[in-house]
């Protein structure tokens, strides 16, 4: 998977079916939107590509107060390319990029720079200055620029919504297979190991509660089961020094 920060460096006339999002965790009702890219990308022929965000929009207004997020952008990039999108832009969530009006940002950063041909949308969502940017106001746009829209459905789990705001709860609560259900995969941590602890640096990634965890690990392409002690913001791991860890609980 390709990886571009920010637009401006983005070679133009790409082809591609587009989804924009924070895509926190990466959940189940985040890969119905994922599977509806991949889908249209192959019938159009372009590329998969995700449009996500840094810092969090929440963060980035102030909002973020007792928050923590599933996922860091690295976390999210391993996740996107597990389930096969082929590119992920990273926009810097900045004053400047909130205050777009959303058919600007359509036209000069998804169509000119992204040649977007197709844009799949989520049933609440919401885009540019004063979050004007939705489906509706999305229609006449598609037929001006002469890309394919579609928006998705919302997608329940066992009849429960499904959003990063329901996982962060359930986290809470330290019930990681009810998390595990939730998202469709483990939950991730991924850091760099330093005799046999992750630090975590970032504040506003979100740890279950203290404990030992039956978990999946991997580096150095080897997979294998451990059990792991997260304390406070370490994750105690067996001896691994010096290497990259992916942490599934």
């Amino acid at each position: 998977m390709t990886i571009d920060y920010g637009f401006e460096n983005i070679t133009p006339a790409l082809r591609s079916v587009v989804t924009i999002g924070s895509f926190d965790g990466v959940h189940s009702g985040h890969k119905v939107l994922l599977h509806a890219v991949k889908k249209m990308a192959s019938r159009l022929n372009a590329e998969s590509v995700v449009v996500t965000f840094d810092p969090h929009p929440r963060i980035a207004m102030g909002k973020a107060d007792g928050m923590g997020l599933l996922t860091t952008i690295q976390e999210r990039a391993v996740l996107l390319e597990r389930e096969g999108i082929d590119r992920m832009v990273v926009a810097r969530f900045d004053e400047n990029f909130r205050s777009q009006p959303y058919d600007a940002f359509v036209r000069e950063s998804l169509v000119e720079r992204l040649g977007m041909v197709g844009m799949i949308v989520g049933y609440n969502h919401r885009l540019g200055r004063g979050n004007e940017g939705n489906y509706d106001s999305l229609k006449p746009l598609a037929e001006e620029c002469g890309f394919e829209l579609e928006c998705v459905a919302q997608h329940l789990v066992d009849g429960a919504k499904i959003s990063s705001t329901v996982v962060r709860e359930i986290m809470a609560r330290g019930d990681m297979r009810e998390v595990e259900r939730m998202l469709g995969q483990r939950y991730l941590i991924m850091g760099e190991a330093k005799a046999g602890i992750i630090d975590i640096a970032d504040n506003y990634k979100l740890l279950p509660a203290s404990g030992i965890y039956d978990a999946l690990l991997y580096y150095n392409n080897i997979r294998y089961r451990a059990k792991v002690e997260i304390k406070e913001r370490r994750v105690q791991l067996p001896e691994i020094v010096g290497a990259t860890v992916i942490v599934e609980l």
